[in-house]
């Protein structure tokens, strides 16, 4: 190796060395300022559900899709709809515990699968890592285990996307079948989609150079597998701030890690090309008709409520939630506010149905909603930590 070509590994090794030194001490500040008694916030049942049933369905490149199916307690009156949810990238459906619980127990039949390459569903080509081939995976779920009957569709980031490319291809599907629509924490493209709360160039440069980093750093996963066991605080640090914008139990954080790095850093590069690409704000006409929801967390760095406009504005009658003090994974953050204006939204689907309504002559509706319940169990905890010292 050429003497200026170590120079530049020495530099670069000693730049990412005290890069990492940095953010651990910034981790550790935090984490001892935010070190609150946060486990009382941690839902009841904690992060497992079991199936009542799981089911392989083959997508229509052969691709194995795992799918996890909920029926409601003997004891509740099945409401006769069925609510598919579809989870958001590098996740699994893991990421909906909380409310596949939450449906499932006031009468649903709820849908999960884990989309290609994601969780324990099979891995899939790179040129098939694609939002047009997500909504053909979401069609075969549908016509694998919800042949009749209708639908209330729930996507979270690409899964929103992934709706998006359904009714693009299969509007006749999306007409006859669906009820009711929620698109959370997602957007319709034509904007810049990986920013990291940092704008629009460093967004451009992530695009551009990202899959290649991850393709290097994917070929050593075991190594970087390797490091995460050394490194905890670091990426709870790193979770914590572009997941959440309040406080969650130290379980939330941990869990929503595992899931996010459970995902091959081989398969966030190939993915990574599509969001790019992601254009479906045509596609969203064939949503008008079908009750719309539009949730974002105010804080959200990902994907902020802004990128979500241009569903509400293109699909009238559609109401747009915004919920305080909310990031990115906002179904673990705020789980009850979600719950319920999930459930709100799949009995006015029931009731528009129903009833016939012209959905799409509904005033536009906005909210920005405070989870004050929440808000009032992390005061209690603080205080409780607080006579603790």
């Amino acid at each position: 190796m050429a003497g200026g070509q170590r120079t530049l590994v020495g530099l670069g090794v000693g730049v990412a060395a005290a890069s990492v030194a940095t953010a651990l001490g910034v981790a550790r500040g935090r984490a001892e300022h935010r070190r609150l008694a946060l486990s009382t916030l941690a839902p009841e049942g904690n992060y497992y559900e079991e199936p009542s049933e799981v089911v392989e369905v083959l997508a229509d490149d052969g691709v194995a899709l795992h799918v996890e199916i909920d029926l409601p307690p003997v004891d509740v009156d099945h409401s006769g709809i069925t609510v598919v949810l579809s989870h958001g990238f590098c996740l699994s459906l893991g990421s909906w515990v909380l409310q596949r619980r939450a449906l499932a127990a006031t009468g649903h039949r709820v849908v999960l699968w884990d989309q290609r390459s994601h969780g324990r569903s099979g891995l899939s080509p790179k040129a098939a890592c694609d939002i047009d081939q997500l909504g053909r995976d979401l069609r075969a779920v549908i016509e694998g285990v919800v042949p009749e009957g209708p639908i209330a569709l729930v996507g979270h980031s690409m899964g929103g996307m992934t709706m998006m490319a359904l009714a693009d291809q299969y509007p006749d599907l999306v007409k006859e079948r669906v009820v009711a629509a929620a698109f959370v924490a997602t957007s319709a493209g034509g904007a810049q989609l990986v920013s990291l709360g940092y704008g629009e160039l460093f967004g451009k440069l992530v695009s551009r150079v990202g899959p290649a980093v991850l393709d290097r750093l994917g070929a050593r996963q075991g190594l970087f597998n390797g490091l995460r066991g050394r490194a905890r605080e670091l990426e709870e640090f790193l979770v914590g701030h572009y997941s959440f914008a309040s406080p969650v139990p130290p379980e939330a954080i941990r869990f929503t890690a595992d899931l996010l790095f459970a995902t091959p850093l081989t398969v966030m590069s190939d993915f990574m090309a599509t969001f790019d690409r992601h254009d479906k704000r045509h596609a969203l006409e064939h949503f008008l008709g079908i009750e719309v929801l539009v949730l974002n967390g105010l804080q959200d760095v990902l994907t902020p409520p802004d990128h979500s406009a241009e569903i509400v504005r293109r699909v009238p009658g559609a109401e747009h939630v915004v919920i305080e003090d909310a990031g990115h994974i906002i179904m673990l953050e705020h789980p009850d506010v979600v719950d319920e204006q999930l459930e709100a939204l799949v009995e006015r689907g029931m009731r528009a149905h129903a009833a016939g309504l012209a959905v799409e002559h509904k005033p536009r509706v906005r909210m920005l909603v405070m989870d004050m319940a929440k808000r009032r169990r992390v005061a209690k905890a603080r205080a409780a930590e607080a006579r603790q010292k």
